[in-house]
């Protein structure tokens, strides 16, 4: 009777610890199903530790002046435009699939006085940042163009007054967030589908702008780094 027991006994704690380990096993099974993945990220610029490298100039009309400058105890670039068209450009390739989402934050003194999204005499933006994607030949390159606005109400989009592979996004607009910093992101791989009607295969460049050419008026803005990453915050 006592070895009857004793192997009931047995028996039962062998079924238990199998159950037991199952239930680990599935509650692990269901916790990294529903885990969000890894983020990862690729810093475009980190004005901080690398300054200027790898940034280069691309002179439009005029030189829009790029400095690095410390403001609210981080370093920033600072640009200043006097009737003026100039940009930083950084090569990056990356898949926008993969690294969808764009973050920045940036700060204008105010907004372009006479600057109209609509037309080329008033194409001209206290800040704004490009990304850039190649096609087989030059004229089939496109760009989303993320701006602060100076008339386009915020989150409307337009194509640019020179050509229609420009596309801009009013992230800001008017005068009202002047002299403050403001935080963005965007979901790259999206936006370009909305306003190219397919999916994006590549970009290859991130570029800063603030220029003043068309109006001939003046700007000032400041830019904090530049991240891609795989999830949104």
């Amino acid at each position: 009777m006592g070895n009857s027991n004793h192997r009931a006994q047995m028996r039962y704690e062998r079924v238990y610890r199998q159950w037991h380990y199952f239930c680990l096993f599935l509650a692990t099974v269901v916790f990294l199903a529903s885990a969000p993945a890894w983020t990862k990220e690729l810093l475009v610029s980190d004005f901080a530790r690398e300054g200027l490298a790898g940034w280069n100039t691309k002179i439009f009309a005029g030189e829009t002046g790029y400095q690095l400058a410390e403001d609210g105890g981080r370093v920033v670039l600072r640009a200043v435009s006097q009737a003026a068209a100039s940009c930083l450009i950084k090569e990056i390739e990356f898949q926008p699939a993969e690294y969808r989402y764009l973050r920045w934050s940036w700060k204008i003194d105010q907004t372009i006085r006479g600057g109209d999204e609509k037309t080329k005499a008033g194409d001209d933006y206290a800040a704004r940042l490009y990304v850039v994607f190649p096609g087989r030949f030059f004229w089939q390159t496109r760009a989303i163009n993320y701006i602060w606005a100076n008339q386009l109400a915020k989150n409307a989009s337009i194509a640019n007054a020179y050509t229609a592979q420009a596309m801009m996004i009013a992230i800001e607009s008017g005068p009202a967030s002047a002299g403050r910093w403001l935080s963005e992101e965007r979901d790259i791989w999206a936006d370009y589908q909305r306003l190219f009607g397919e999916e994006p295969k590549k970009a290859a460049a991130i570029a800063i702008m603030t220029d003043t050419d068309n109006t001939g008026g003046s700007a000032v803005a400041w830019y904090g780094d530049i991240i891609l990453a795989t999830s949104p915050r």
